[in-house]
């Protein structure tokens, strides 16, 4: 790792869009500096799975390899449990992910988030960046010849790179900072997740989602013995896991009798916090000013519903990095194709969320009569089964998806 006195790219985040980045970058002779608030990466209940699309940017970005000799974990089975149909019926339609091979894509692929972005930072300083962790007083003023002043290890200190990223998450400083308005759809429900250990029994190469009574529930293996939960609820039920227990009632809302061998997660062992978190779509329409460009969920985050998130972190992260390499002249102009891009792709994935949403998250027996109404259009070969385009990306969605008529049509069911 080298120390920058002044480095061409700061980037604020060490997170895995930033480090990403920062590794790229500095692979490619660039002098970079990640600047990162925290002294330690924890389990914050987000971003663990790759979609079949993400993993391909990885692919291109030179990271593939390095995720999977740390323990990536590749997924080869998808199913789709219910209480309104019965267990071998959602079995026999069976998805075999492996199968994106023929379209020239991985399957998708799991990792512990905070091991993500250590191996990511480790990855970043080998490269040769700089990585600053505990800096605070962060202050970043945009133009065309930015300024990037905080404070680290008690003294205050000024960089003035040709250019700053933020990569600094939902809540992004910089964002706010340099006057990049955010849009952002109403929370219409809630997602809780948790990493349990101890899962022996459960199909190390399946993942599953489904609706039970009045909830969601996703599962995401990681390994032959950890796997993420999530379980996502309506927000009138807004306290269902709080309190010091809620590790228990979470653990007990897998005891699912529409699931086969769903005692295996129940009876799992917690390996990390409870943590709920909103379900909504945020996105900026132009993700830069001069000097600063926003990435990942500071540019803007998809519903998490559809679990779309770090892929479109990598995608950021390659389009931003082969636009830099080009052409060294790093102008606003540069990066207007960024943000054609990223507007059009976030707009797919909120549709897609919403569609997806509308069809299994939404509970109640109006919402079971819809998603029936979808089935057997389904079966007459009218309406595509969208469940499955979720996982492959925003390049090869059926075109159907994007018709708007269609989609009210959806919402009207």
């Amino acid at each position: 790792m080298e120390k920058h006195t002044n480095p061409e790219v700061v980037i604020v985040g060490a997170g895995i869009g930033g480090s990403a980045l920062a590794t790229v970058l500095a692979r490619a002779g660039i002098a970079v500096t990640i600047l990162e608030k925290s002294l330690m990466h924890v389990d914050h209940v987000r971003g663990e799975w790759l979609a079949p699309w993400g993993v391909a940017e990885t692919q291109r970005l030179g990271l593939y390899e390095t995720l999977l000799a740390a323990g990536g974990h590749h997924l080869g089975r998808h199913i789709a449990y219910s209480d309104e149909i019965d267990p071998a019926t959602a079995e026999s339609q069976l998805l075999d992910m492996t199968a994106f091979a023929n379209a020239g894509f991985k399957p998708p692929l799991c990792m512990r988030h905070p091991d993500m972005c250590d191996l990511l930072n480790a990855e970043a300083r080998k490269a040769g960046a700089e990585l600053l962790r505990g800096a605070t007083d962060l202050q970043v003023v945009a133009g065309t010849a930015p300024e990037v002043r905080f404070r680290h290890e008690g003294v205050d200190r000024k960089f003035t790179p040709r250019i700053a990223i933020a990569a600094d998450g939902r809540n992004s400083v910089v964002r706010s900072q340099v006057g990049i308005d955010q849009h952002r759809d109403p929370t219409h429900h809630l997602m809780a997740g948790m990493l349990v250990d101890d899962t022996t029994g459960w199909p190390a190469d399946l993942q599953i989602f489904g609706t039970e009574a009045r909830v969601n529930f996703l599962a995401f293996p990681q390994s032959a013995e950890r796997v993420r939960l999530y379980i996502c609820y309506s927000t009138d039920d807004k306290k269902r896991f709080a309190g010091a227990d809620n590790q228990a009632r979470f653990l007990d809302a897998f005891h699912l009798a529409s699931v086969p061998r769903s005692e295996y997660l129940a009876n799992g062992t917690p390996s990390g916090p409870c943590n709920s978190y909103g379900n909504e779509d945020t996105w900026t329409d132009v993700p830069f000013v001069p000097g600063v460009v926003l990435i990942g969920d500071a540019a803007g985050h998809n519903d998490p519903i559809i679990g779309q998130g770090l892929s479109i972190a990598y995608r950021d992260v390659r389009i931003v990095r082969d636009l830099m390499l080009e052409n060294r002249n790093w102008t606003p102009d540069l990066f207007r194709p960024y943000a054609e891009e990223r507007r059009e792709r976030m707009r797919r994935l909120r549709l897609t969320a919403s569609t997806f949403s509308i069809l299994s998250v939404e509970f109640g027996d109006h919402a079971r009569a819809r998603r029936a109404k979808v089935r057997e259009e389904r079966l007459r070969g009218n309406f595509p089964d969208v469940s499955p385009a979720a996982f492959i990306g925003p390049e090869v969605l059926p075109a159907k998806m994007f018709d708007e008529a269609t989609f009210d049509r959806l919402r009207a069911m």
